[in-house]
């Protein structure tokens, strides 16, 4: 889990990148909603480096420094009407946005991006910086995703095994700042297991069973540490786990899963679930280093 949230009890500072883009821009407006809730400092930062930019990297000419400093300006002036609380600091970069990014926030702030920026094509639903910036990182990347509407006061989880404990305890956190209940969610699927445990159980019943208790494990140590957080597990049998996870997103506020890296995937690589969630969910999502 997150160094500085285990040590400390609480959730790091915001860093939000930028590059004017509506879908940007959504993303700052949520990472100031989030700043304002967990009492932390916000970062907006913007790379000139991207080629997420719709104009020449940074060069060191007027026209270029000029437009990377409206694009800051303007973000920290949205941030400002909305959350006039919120300590705000801006940064330009040269580099390219992952990089510019991660920098940014060290080894304890959470890096909010947006779904798609200036250089996406249409029919990507999530541009690259957010899929690089969230298959690299050590700290929580929130890829914000859907329509802003009035919260649901719902944050969830998705939990398969202990190597999930430190999403379980960000999305515990994240749900005390806000003054939310909990769900976690674990996903079974009957087919993938007829081969293994089929012979262990005499019907299906029995193993739904068996899952949820294993389900109800890993969520132990998480009641113990926040027992005045409202906590709902639920188990779920479904043909697709990210399929289950992108229906109970369409009801919370923010979906957090463990980013999960195939051991023999390209470099930076997202398992498949992880993956799909972050193109189809309808809300926030947070992908969380695993312990």
């Amino acid at each position: 889990m997150n160094g500085n949230e285990s040590a400390t009890g609480r959730l790091g500072p915001v860093v939000v990148g930028t590059d004017g883009s509506r879908q940007a821009t959504q993303a700052v407006l949520w990472a100031a909603d989030e700043a304002a809730a967990r009492r932390r400092p916000l970062t907006v930062v913007h790379a000139t480096g991207s080629e997420q930019n719709s104009y020449p990297p940074f060069d060191g000419s007027p026209t270029a420094l000029d437009e990377a400093r409206r694009v800051l300006d303007d973000a920290a002036a949205r941030v400002a009407r909305r959350r006039p609380d919120v300590e705000t600091h801006t940064w330009l970069s040269r580099d390219k946005a992952p990089r510019s990014l991660l920098e940014a926030a060290g080894a304890d702030a959470t890096v909010v991006v947006g779904s798609r920026g200036l250089g996406g094509f249409s029919g990507l639903l999530l541009g690259s910086v957010g899929l690089r910036t969230a298959a690299r990182a050590r700290v929580p990347v929130v890829v914000v995703r859907g329509d802003e509407q009035s919260p649901h006061g719902v944050v969830t989880a998705a939990a398969r095994d202990d190597g999930d404990l430190g999403a379980l305890r960000h999305a515990a956190l994240t749900a005390r700042a806000r003054d939310a209940s909990l769900t976690v969610i674990g996903v079974w699927m009957f087919l993938q297991n007829v081969g293994s445990m089929a012979t262990m159980f005499d019907d299906i019943g029995a193993m739904a069973a068996s899952e949820a208790e294993a389900t109800s494990r890993t969520v132990e140590p998480i009641r113990k540490e926040f027992p005045e957080l409202n906590i709902t597990v639920e188990t779920v049998k479904a043909a697709s786990a990210a399929g289950a996870l992108v229906e109970a997103a369409a009801g919370t506020d923010l979906l957090v899963v463990g980013a999960r890296r195939p051991a023999h995937a390209p470099l930076f690589a997202l398992g498949q679930v992880t993956h799909a969630v972050l193109h189809h969910a309808p809300c926030p999502v947070a992908v969380v280093p695993r312990t």
